[in-house]
């Protein structure tokens, strides 16, 4: 069977601000309204970050809005979430967090095969010249299209 993938938010700013050097996917350890609020694509993770604690990995910062037509059983927006990984990749992802300047960040949220998942990245980040560099790059490679495309024609 083929995986069904829909993708829910992608974080566009961490490719910006970070180099992702690995990327890990993950499970998310959800609640039925929090189910629910990810459905409808209610979620906010602009400064979020996942920590290894424990030998858990917990996403912090995830603002998961609350659902309008829950009763009083309804989830705190939020709380922390526990991210379902393999032992040997906690580890793996624990010494690198050790490592001066490395961070886990949240890169995108989807659901496969009716399960929500997240991706990490282990990032670094970046200094303004890199960023600049990067928008620099980004233009070159815009201006030559351009130029490309009007020749084809």
């Amino acid at each position: 069977m083929a995986d069904s993938i829909k993708i829910i938010a992608v974080n566009r700013r961490a490719r910006y601000n970070y180099v992702v050097d690995e990327r890990y996917e993950a499970g998310v350890e959800l609640l039925g309204t929090e189910v629910k609020s990810f459905r409808d694509g209610r979620i906010s993770f602009p400064d979020s970050w996942a920590e290894v604690a424990d030998r858990e990995v917990w996403l912090c910062s995830l603002v998961v809005a609350e659902n309008p037509f829950s009763s009083i059983f309804n989830h705190d927006p939020g709380r922390k979430k526990r991210l379902l990984l393999h032992r040997d990749e906690i580890k793996r992802i624990h010494r690198k967090v050790e490592e001066k300047g490395y961070t886990l960040i949240p890169l995108s949220f989807y659901f496969k095969n009716g399960r929500v998942k997240v991706e990490l990245g282990l990032c670094k980040g970046k200094k303004a010249v890199d960023k600049r560099a990067d928008i620099r790059e980004r233009d070159v490679n815009r201006e030559l299209e351009r130029e490309f495309k009007g020749k084809q024609v």
